[in-house]
């Protein structure tokens, strides 16, 4: 893929900085979760592929929780409304998804459960999000248990 050079305003630079990639408020919101319910966990695990936002270690769980924007939830419909430096975006874009996907069959291809949400999903259902990372730590404790059986 051919490399896109764009150069920012320092007002943008600026407001991109304030950007940020880790401790989200969705994420912060789905780790308290998790953490009042008595699990305990790794953040941003950066020996993994993708450096997974939350990971349980034990149980081979990876969770992302992933913006909207960054990594192209409904992209085939906000690729078309994109108006200043559309070339630009559309590359970084994409290439944060296909990202996402060599960061998944790495991962499987380790034995991880990956699990990603969308920044929205934890916001309005965090309990449904909770449960599924339990339901798939039961399931790797279940595994784990009856392998040494």
């Amino acid at each position: 893929m051919a490399k896109f050079n764009f150069y920012t305003s320092a007002e943008r630079s600026k407001l991109m900085g304030k950007i940020r990639s880790k401790h989200t408020k969705p994420e912060l919101a789905l780790r308290k979760e998790l953490w009042k319910l008595g699990f305990r966990y790794r953040i941003h695990v950066k020996k993994l592929k993708g450096s997974p936002d939350i990971v349980f270690q034990n149980y081979k769980v990876a969770v992302f929780v992933d913006g909207e924007f960054w990594h192209g939830y409904q992209w085939a419909e906000k690729k078309q409304k994109l108006n200043a430096n559309a070339e630009y975006w559309i590359q970084k874009i994409e290439r944060n998804i296909d990202r996402d996907k060599e960061s998944n069959e790495y991962l499987f291809s380790k034995g991880y459960t990956v699990l990603r949400f969308w920044e929205h999903q934890i916001k309005k259902d965090i309990g449904g999000c909770t449960l599924a990372i339990v339901m798939a730590i039961s399931k790797n404790k279940t595994l784990e248990i009856t392998g040494d059986i």
